[in-house]
């Protein structure tokens, strides 16, 4: 799977004619992670087709108000957090059961889709929304301790920025399948919602047949004999790395208004047509395709962190653009390519920063610890947005968010963690 680095046999006066080809070989992307981004990018398909029209759904269609949508909002992206360290935990304890947890959490996805066709109220819309995020939260934290495994240290960054730029191709093609549904169908949201089970059918398939099922053999021997326990994985947190990070990626969360949410203030100052909403997550997906390699590979070369923060100074940029009184054409552009930028910046890069700081017999765990923070949070700035919205309005809500999202940033600079290399593995 991975190929020796052939400087260790070379001798001095040859080593600088191949130090380049060495380091692309070393920089290789492991099968495991190719055969990830391919379901992820199928499951994406699937899953932004829904993503795209349900906001428009849920307030136009459904009638439902920005604080109702807010509360739904924040069970589809954070009632995940519930069970992230269950799915977890349970791939840790097989040994080899990353694969099969995280395909039994594509699965209860994919039977959620067409379930969507029989509600139609807030309560039973609520409940498939949470059986979603269950299935989302059972194989978030196994699919990326597949990918951290399967990757040496220094090339983590890289390598999840392969997947999220795979993840992000389905998330582009996604909205462009249900715009041109909706488009080609009289009952188009029950059209959306058919496909879109379809679709996540096939993923689960791919998955199954062409992911392997036990657990990749790293490069790099990281194992402390750690016992896989939920206590053991809680107790992570009392390392010094881990804890800050954990708390930085809450905080910033905290400030982080969803996606549906930005989609929606886009569309109010421009006066989007409905039948072009489906479009605008287009824009955040193109840039983050075309960013997350490039940013990845930054990120191995010149700090996770440092990548990570500047991230979010883009996601405040866009904040700020959506808060002036400019209403040019260049700025939904602008806002959903700085948009993609932070997640190009994020995604990926929070989880190999993460990886660098568990062992490797709780590295599922591990990592489901990081995500289950940084979730919670985000549950919360969605409903708090959502119910700041009802009452004082869209800019009112945005603005508070920028101040929390600046005051956090600055925060968490100064508790940055200290591991901003890339080689690093601390001692388990």
């Amino acid at each position: 799977m991975y190929v020796a680095d052939s400087r260790a046999s070379t001798p001095a006066s040859a080593s600088g004619a191949v130090r380049s080809s060495a380091g692309r070989r070393r920089a290789a992307v492991a099968p495991t992670v190719l055969a990830l981004g391919a379901v992820s990018l199928i499951t994406d398909v699937s899953s932004e087709m829904v993503t795209a029209v349900l906001p428009l759904y849920l307030v136009a269609g459904l009638g439902l108000s920005p604080l109702g949508f807010g509360l739904l909002d924040g069970i589809y992206n954070g009632f995940s957090a519930l069970v992230r360290l269950a799915g977890g935990h349970l791939a840790d304890r097989g040994g080899g059961r990353h694969k099969w947890v995280a395909g039994f959490g594509y699965g209860i996805s994919a039977v959620c889709k067409p379930l969507l066709l029989l509600a139609h109220s807030l309560t039973p819309i609520g409940l498939i929304l949470a059986a979603d995020r269950t299935g989302k939260g059972l194989r978030t934290a196994p699919r990326d301790a597949l990918i951290s495994l399967s990757s040496t240290p220094e090339t983590r960054g890289r390598a999840f920025g392969v997947h999220r730029a795979m993840d992000t191709a389905g998330a582009l093609l996604g909205p462009l399948v249900a715009f041109l549904i909706l488009r080609a169908t009289v009952d188009g949201y029950d059209a959306v919602f058919t496909v879109s089970f379809c679709v996540a059918v096939i993923g689960v398939l791919v998955l199954v047949l062409f992911v392997p099922g036990g657990r990749p053999a790293g490069p790099v021997a990281e194992g402390s004999g750690t016992r896989p326990t939920l206590k053991a994985a809680v107790g992570l947190l009392r390392r010094r790395e881990l804890r800050r990070i954990t708390v930085c990626a809450l905080l910033l969360g905290l400030a982080t208004v969803s996606d549906s949410f930005v989609y929606l203030l886009l569309q109010r100052r421009l006066g989007v047509p409905d039948r072009w909403f489906a479009l605008l997550p287009l824009g955040t997906a193109a840039a983050f395709l075309l960013l997350a390699v490039p940013l990845g590979r930054l990120a191995d070369r010149w700090g996770r962190w440092r990548v990570f923060l500047a991230g979010h100074g883009s996601l405040l940029l866009a904040y700020a653009l959506l808060l002036t009184s400019w209403h040019g054409t260049a700025l939904p552009y602008a806002v959903l390519a700085l948009h993609g930028a932070f997640y190009a910046a994020t995604d990926g890069v929070l989880m190999a920063a993460a990886s660098d700081g568990v062992p490797e017999e709780l590295r599922s765990s591990g990592l489901a610890v990081v995500q289950t923070g940084q979730a919670m949070a985000r549950f919360a700035c969605s409903l708090g947005f959502g119910a700041a919205w009802t009452l004082w309005g869209d800019r009112t809500a945005l603005a508070a968010t920028t101040v929390a999202l600046a005051v956090c940033a600055a925060f968490s600079f100064t508790l940055r963690p200290n591991t901003l290399g890339t080689t690093r593995e601390p001692a388990s």
